[in-house]
């Protein structure tokens, strides 16, 4: 079974969904058709019910919008897509509030020094934002590049977590 749930945040509604206790959906907005969507491809003929806090994943973020910023680190995630992006949001959960990094430095972390774009890529295709902080994802100049959720929540995450923005 798989469990739904919307959530308030300071940054919008966000739709969460978990599988077998691990998340596997952050969605920005309050529209569960495009989640429910996204885990039909993925998990074909499973049950959808909406819980409170599915994973625990409402609660730590809860946690974290109050300002607990490592809250998120305990969420089990599941991670639905190629192996290639695997590695990438494996590589970027791996850095943490307060700090960012690069596309070419993610590129390097997974041996891939070449493969920016794709990084780029993945990094824009990743299931379960915030919790796999692809916000914390930036130009090698510095610069705040595309965001999913928009460059207004990726400047606002960086902020709440203490990153100072030129």
């Amino acid at each position: 079974m798989i469990e739904i749930a919307i959530i308030h945040t300071p940054i919008d509604s966000l739709t969460l969904a978990a599988k077998d206790g691990h998340l596997c959906v952050l969605h920005f907005g309050a529209k569960e058709a495009p989640v429910r969507a996204a885990l039909q491809r993925w998990y074909p003929g499973e049950s959808v019910e909406r819980r409170r806090d599915p994973a625990g994943a409402a609660t730590a973020l809860a946690k974290y919008f109050s300002g607990q910023l490592d809250a998120l680190e305990g969420i089990e995630v599941e991670l639905n897509g190629t192996a290639f992006q695997r590695r990438v949001w494996q590589a970027i959960r791996s850095v943490r509030a307060g700090h960012t990094a690069s596309y070419s430095k993610i590129a390097a972390t997974i041996g891939a020094p070449a493969a920016v774009r794709a990084v780029g890529a993945a990094n824009g295709a990743n299931p379960v934002a915030v919790v796999v902080p692809c916000h914390r994802i930036i130009g090698s100049n510095g610069t705040l590049t595309g965001y999913g959720g928009g460059l207004r929540r990726k400047e606002w995450l960086l902020r709440h977590e203490g990153r100072r923005l030129f």
